[in-house]
């Protein structure tokens, strides 16, 4: 693959995420739980029969004798799943991207203490501006007397995916996250993570009320939004850098907005657009002097290896 068709096909994987908001909206009958449970049974489905495709029947046997990272990631992904989906359903699109934007600073503060990575001076001003964006959309909505729940669920998403790449990390031996999940095959821990969330959601989602209309989204959801993009990005993490991974995918938070505001008259107000400002100039800063500070090493590279 080339890297302009892998550059395509992250900005693709970025848009197939960011319609979970708009599609959610235009759920009929299904409440909070009952839309995770069936995205995530979607997902799950959609997922066993692409990976047994792929890779035959001795998937299962791996996925029973999986060391215990990918049970771990696997937990961490079923998480990730759950508190996305609840958020989604209670607060506004807008709020539940922005703070999951956070993501890679919280994975790159965690690496900071957990695994005594060293951070440039660039990586602790960009979580020092995210950080204020997103406490000034907390206070914001503390003050105008809106319900925080969402946004304290939603925080949950890059909370776990912080864990979750540092432990596989110290897993690899200090591999770079987020974008190089291969090593550890993460596609089967995707799998759990799926079947874990339709499992902690069953419960809760009782007695079923969606709809025809309502499982045919959410049956999109889980396949095209979620199981499709997940095996496509394990393929382009093989073609693409971490920083480049992390600059297309805050389209996802562009194209999330964008979408909600379009297809389902959900207007961000003017806390979130500032404390989206902050974190996504902050992340962008970061990771665009990253993607130029390693174009700027290779060259030294090269020449050292000639």
């Amino acid at each position: 693959m080339s890297h302009r068709r892998a550059l395509a096909l992250m900005i693709l994987i970025t848009l197939l995420w960011s319609v979970a908001g708009v599609v959610s909206r235009h759920l009929e009958y299904a409440g909070s739980f009952e839309v995770t449970f069936w995205r995530s049974i979607f997902n799950a489905v959609t997922l066993s029969i692409a990976l047994t495709l792929i890779r035959g029947a001795g998937l299962w046997r791996t996925l029973l004798r999986a060391p215990w990272p990918v049970w771990f990631s696997g937990f961490c992904w079923s998480v990730m799943f759950t508190a996305f989906m609840v958020a989604i359903t209670l607060t506004t699109v807008a709020n539940v991207l922005v703070t999951m934007a956070i993501g890679p600073l919280i994975t790159a503060l965690f690496a900071r203490i957990f695994l005594r990575h060293s951070l440039p001076l660039r990586t602790w001003l960009a979580i020092a501006v995210a950080s204020l964006g997103i406490a000034w959309m907390f206070g914001q909505e503390a003050s105008s007397g809106l319900s925080l729940t969402g946004t304290l669920v939603a925080l949950a998403v890059p909370l776990a995916a912080a864990l979750n790449f540092t432990m596989l990390q110290h897993a690899g031996h200090g591999q770079v996250v987020p974008a190089r999940p291969v090593r550890h095959d993460m596609l089967p821990a995707v799998l759990i993570g799926a079947v874990l969330s339709a499992l902690y959601t069953l419960p809760l989602a009782l007695p079923f009320q969606a709809s025809t209309h309502d499982l045919a989204l959410l049956a999109m959801l889980g396949s095209v939004q979620l199981a499709l993009p997940c095996l496509l990005l394990v393929r382009v993490s093989r073609e693409l850098t971490a920083p480049e991974i992390a600059l297309l995918g805050l389209l996802e938070v562009v194209f999330g907005v964008s979408w909600a505001w379009l297809g389902a008259g959900e207007t961000p107000t003017a806390s979130t657009l500032t404390g989206g400002a902050l974190v996504l100039g902050a992340l962008f800063a970061n990771e665009a002097l990253a993607l130029l500070d390693r174009r700027r090493k290779l060259p030294r590279r090269q020449g050292h290896a000639r």
